[in-house]
This record gives C-alpha cells, structure tokens and sequence, in this order.
C-alpha cells in the first residue's frame, strides 16, 4: 500500500460543494479496507468512520467538499497536485491515515468525519455538531504540518437597501445609488476608527463591498449593497448588525439636515443574509494543546500558534461541544482555491506522524 493511496485516492474524486457523494462513498470504502470498525454516510451525507468503542472520545472533523474547478491530479517532485489536496482533502486524509495507523484502544473511540458543504453553509458541520459530545476536537484545515490555528474569525452578511422617490436627473437631488455610496463610506469610515489602535488582523473588522445592485420602476428608485464582514472576538454578529443600522441612519440624519430638499422621502433597509458565524478562539492550556505541541516537536518541528482571518467548520461546532478544540492539518493555505493548489507529501507524512503522537500522549 502507497503511503499516499489514502491521499491520492481522495484528491481524484472531484467533489464541489453539493456534488460530494462519490467522494464520500469512496472515503467510507476506503476506511473500511483501513481496518475502521464501522463506516457509513449519515444523514446529512457526511463521510464517517469509526474506531473502537471506548467512552472517552476524539473526533477529527474535516470536510470533503470544495470549491469548483477541477485540477489534474498529478505527483510531481514530492508534490501532489489537484483540488483539494490542501483544502481541505489533505488533513481529512491526513486523519483517516492517523486513526488507521495508531489503531483501536481500550477505552477510547476515534471518529473521522468527512463533512459536506463547508465551502457553502457548512450544512455537515451543523448535523455533527448536535450529534456528538467529544472529548477532544481537532478540525481539519491547512496551515502547515508544525503550526495549530486556535482562532477563526466570525462572518456576517447583509444586504443595505436605500429607496427613494424617484426625481428628474436635472433635480441636483441625491440618487438612491449616491446615498448607497454614502452609506458604504460611513461603514468603512466607522471600521477604520475601530481598528485603528488594533495591531493584529485577528482583532480587526475587515468589511467587504461584494455586489451592488440598483434599479427603478418610474415611480421609486432603489440601490442594494451587498456586505460581508470578517469579525473580530468582541465584535458578535448582533453588534455588527446594529452597527450597521447606526451608520445608515446616521447618514439618513445628515442628509434630512442637508439642503437636499426630498430627503425625507429616503428609506432603507439593512437584512442579514445566511448564517452569521461568531469568531471561535481556543486556549491554549489544556492537555490537546500540549499534545500537538509535544507531536510537533516530535518530528523536529518549533511548534507555532496561528490565528486565522477566515471562518471554518470549528465556528460551528466547538462552541457546542465546549471541549478542547485545535485546527490542524498539513498544506500551505496560501493555496487554497488557486489554480495551483498542491501539497508537500513530505509534509504530509509528518503529520500524520504528529497525530499519532497526539493520540498516544492524550490516552496516557
């Protein structure tokens, strides 16, 4: 057996988000040729695979979806090309070789997920997250063999819709489309006093302008914005949105003082859209931890602490589970969703060694 097979044999089942069922029937097969003591898809289409039947209990959660875009799927020089070789199907492989390769023990019991969806709504996660109560949590995402993530930011998104009668363009009067304007501003000047004393990214609120629409019928015209936003830990959803509810009225305040002699007739709107995330951050003194900085050091590495400006599946599910909980897996995430996505196999090799090591200090 190729110590990638696992590896190389998940990379090549092309899976986008909602089309992850070969790749999750493949990845159950392939637990059970690995030894795993039950295997099955459940009911949200997860992949899951489980080892011994102990009452202390880890569960190493990834994700088997990814983003579009097929790559060929080739070895190169010690490198494995491919989508998803680093986001995330390396560290879900990564994991399902770790659990085969340390084995069942007494007392314990090991459970790998494939999770559907991440790349969208996370709807795998959402299912496992009222399912199961580990012990221990490690989540699967690339960021380099000899670092653990202990923090993701939250996300939240809005759209900010601005109507108002609709005027001559000879009027001089401000347009739906320049209040919008108006608006944005106003966020991103607000954002900018926030995080102008803030030295890391982890701490900023970091706002995107994703879309704006507009249009009119003869009698109202109407400009949307189309917001998302990274949260920082002491920024909730709920905050974020009230923020924003207060930028636009204070805009609308400034205008109706203005000369702008129609103002009153501006409305507007600010709708959350989809599932807002809080940020997760872990801590750092528990016995996970110090297993995978132990496992780290291991195989020669200075272990590092990271702290990521994205979202991923530990937002959803370590504030249930509230035990400790780390992100781990091998692959550069500067890859992630490019065109040359691929990973070190060296890299891989090592750690699914660190996981073993993990393993073996935590049931110790």
């Amino acid at each position: 057996m190729s110590d990638f097979e696992t590896l190389i044999g998940l990379v090549s089942q092309y899976s986008p988000s909602g089309q992850e069922r070969r790749a999750v029937e493949w990845l159950t097969r392939r637990m059970q040729s690995l030894g795993y003591d039950e295997t099955f898809v459940d009911e949200a289409g997860n992949a899951v695979g489980v080892m011994g039947s102990g009452s202390k209990q880890v569960l190493l959660l990834g994700h088997i979806d990814t983003v579009p875009g097929g790559i060929e799927v080739q070895q190169v020089s010690g490198l494995l090309y491919g989508r998803g070789s680093v986001d995330a199907k390396g560290p879900l492989a990564c994991f399902t070789d770790a659990i085969a390769q340390f084995g069942a023990v007494t007392g314990w019991q090991f459970i790998v997920i494939g999770a559907v969806e991440e790349e969208r709504d996370s709807d795998g996660a959402r299912y496992v997250a009222t399912k199961y109560k580990p012990d221990y949590a490690i989540i699967g995402e690339p960021n380099n063999w000899d670092r653990v993530a202990l923090g993701y930011k939250g996300s939240a998104w809005a759209n900010i819709t601005v109507r108002r009668g609709q005027v001559h363009s000879a009027s001089g009067e401000q347009t739906a489309c320049e209040a919008a304007v108006d608006v944005w501003l106003a966020v991103k000047s607000s954002v900018d006093a926030f995080n102008a004393e803030k030295q890391r990214a982890f701490d900023k609120l970091i706002p995107t302008l994703r879309g704006m629409d507009s249009g009119q019928d003869g009698f109202e015209q109407w400009a949307r914005l189309n917001i998302g936003v990274r949260l920082p830990p002491e920024i909730s959803p709920d905050d974020w949105y009230e923020k924003l509810q207060e930028e636009t009225l204070r805009v609308f305040a400034e205008n109706l003082q203005s000369e702008m002699k129609e103002a009153e007739t501006l409305r507007v709107l600010v709708e959350p859209v989809g599932f807002a995330i809080p940020t997760w951050a872990g801590g750092k003194n528990n016995p996970l931890v110090r297993a995978f900085l132990s496992g780290i050091r291991s195989q020669g590495g200075e272990p590092r602490f990271v702290y990521k400006t994205g979202t991923a599946d530990v937002n959803i599910v370590a504030p249930l589970w509230g035990c400790p909980a780390v992100v781990y897996g091998p692959g550069d995430s500067s890859l992630d969703h490019t065109p040359n996505e691929h990973i070190r196999l060296d890299e891989y090799e090592k750690s699914v060694q660190v996981l073993c090591n993990v393993l073996k200090t935590l049931i110790k």
